[in-house]
């Protein structure tokens, strides 16, 4: 691992923060006694460092949401010029960023959806675009995948389809669940995408039919399903969702708060599918995460909805202008750098090269899969029976073997992104070419490690 200039070893930095971590800070998803938190000092595009001078390709972009990487300087101005202008004001004021910003996204939504309503964050736009749904079909019921995350509030997590909802149950009863399309490990015995697709929609319909299509309000679909598996829709599912939704008069909500703001190549990634949603549900890649922001983007019949009857619902920091000003400044810079394209590019001539030939050379290898720069490396111990490196849900000591693949990439000075049996690629949308290139090769090096526990 390189230590330059910027990450200079600072020991008595190091103790401090880890003291005051370790004495105060309640962390999400941990039992507290058991982690060990990596006290950061410092990042700058797609790297950051410690505070013992180490340094790291963020190949995770934190949680998929560092979207223009670390510190980007037209971002932080955008913070600082507005901070010096207008710190913030309340929703029920007009406010010419957030103004901006709503009319950027609803010019790279598609047409009919005028929009946007900004919450804090993923879980809270989940939980009310649902609350749009249920106003305007008057029916309770949500269907949701098995196999996605939807946010940590109380719907949303009841939406959420991963272990993460199990404690947390029961909590809102009127959320169904169904198994959406994954021909690695099809639900269906499909042979094909195209079987996938046909059968995928076949139980979707069922499952609407025995839910009773009249009590259902909405269903929701991360458009590629992230943290569980970054699962690329077949051709023709979601077009399929959109006339299963048209014939039973449920709205669908796309989830494209991973997704969204080029993680894909695209603005929303549904709009490489061919269907378009009733409404969409974004945050992290809108402005990096840099101030907390989300939102819904809201097709002009549900809208409409709203315009003589009050929607019941409201957050104090909705649109927060310090937030719109990083995401408008991330419009200029997605428009300047040609950021879309450049993800497309990396994505296809890159990034899904190099992990086809990965597969061939590693084992334990089951199947690679993504899109733009968002792919998912499926680690098997035997590819005949496909039985995953470490169990579903895995702790302690049978997660060893994925543990063990992390530790590598983080000694070579790559920081992954695991979950279960994958490795996920999902760098800064801003990496260069050779940093892409250097991080992919930890990674072929690193699942070497993977190898050992082959059958």
């Amino acid at each position: 691992m390189t230590t330059t200039a910027r990450a200079i070893p600072d020991p008595d930095g190091d103790a401090r923060v880890r003291t005051d971590d370790r004495a105060h800070v309640f962390h999400s998803w941990s039992a507290q006694a058991l982690i060990d938190p990596l006290p950061v000092a410092g990042g700058e595009g797609s790297t950051f460092w410690d505070y013992q001078g180490n340094e790291y390709l963020d190949f995770s972009s934190q949680l998929v949401n560092l979207n223009l990487g670390h510190q980007h300087p037209d971002l932080v101005a955008a913070i600082q010029n507005q901070a010096g202008r207008l710190a913030t004001i309340q929703p029920s004021m007009a406010n010419d960023v957030r103004g901006d910003l709503a009319r950027r996204i609803a010019e790279v939504a598609p047409d009919g959806m005028e929009k946007v309503f900004f919450t804090n964050g993923g879980a809270d736009a989940n939980e009310n675009a649902v609350r749009m749904a249920r106003a305007v079909t008057g029916r309770r019921k949500v269907l949701s995948m098995y196999r996605s995350y939807h946010g940590n509030t109380t719907t949303a997590i009841s939406l959420t389809g991963d272990p993460r909802r199990w404690a947390n149950e029961p909590g809102d009863g009127s959320v169904a669940k169904f198994f959406g399309p994954y021909p690695y490990r099809s639900a269906f015995h499909s042979s094909s995408d195209e079987q996938e697709t046909q059968r995928a929609l076949e139980h979707l319909e069922q499952t609407i039919i025995l839910e009773g299509a009249s009590t259902i309000a909405a269903i929701i679909i991360e458009t590629v399903v992230g943290t569980n598996g970054v699962l690329i829709p077949p051709p023709g599912y979601l077009p399929g969702v959109r006339e299963l939704c048209d014939r039973y008069g449920i709205v669908w909500i796309a989830d494209e708060v991973m997704v969204g703001f080029g993680r894909t190549g695209e603005w929303f990634a549904f709009q490489a599918y061919g269907a378009d949603p009733d409404l969409i549900t974004f945050a992290k890649g809108v402005n990096s995460g840099y101030v907390p922001l989300g939102g819904v983007v809201i097709s002009d019949r549900i809208a409409s909805h709203f315009d003589t009857v009050a929607f019941p619902g409201g957050l104090t920091y909705s649109g927060h202008p310090l937030a719109c000003a990083a995401g408008v400044a991330t419009f200029e810079v997605f428009e300047r750098d040609g950021i879309l394209e450049r993800v497309r590019d990396l994505g296809s001539r890159v990034v899904e090269p190099r992990l086809r030939a990965m597969a061939e050379r590693h084992p334990s290898i089951g199947d690679v899969r993504g899109a733009g720069l968002f792919w998912a490396i499926e680690l098997v111990r035997n590819r005949e029976t496909r039985e995953p490196l470490v169990p579903y849900n895995a702790g302690g000591a049978d997660a060893a073997p994925m543990a063990a693949v992390a530790a590598a990439c983080k000694k070579a000075g790559v920081w992954p992104f695991t979950h279960f049996n994958r490795l996920h690629v999902a760098p800064p949308l801003v990496i260069s070419e050779d940093e892409l290139v250097r991080g992919l090769e930890v990674i072929d090096r690193a699942l070497d490690v993977a190898d050992e526990y082959v059958a």
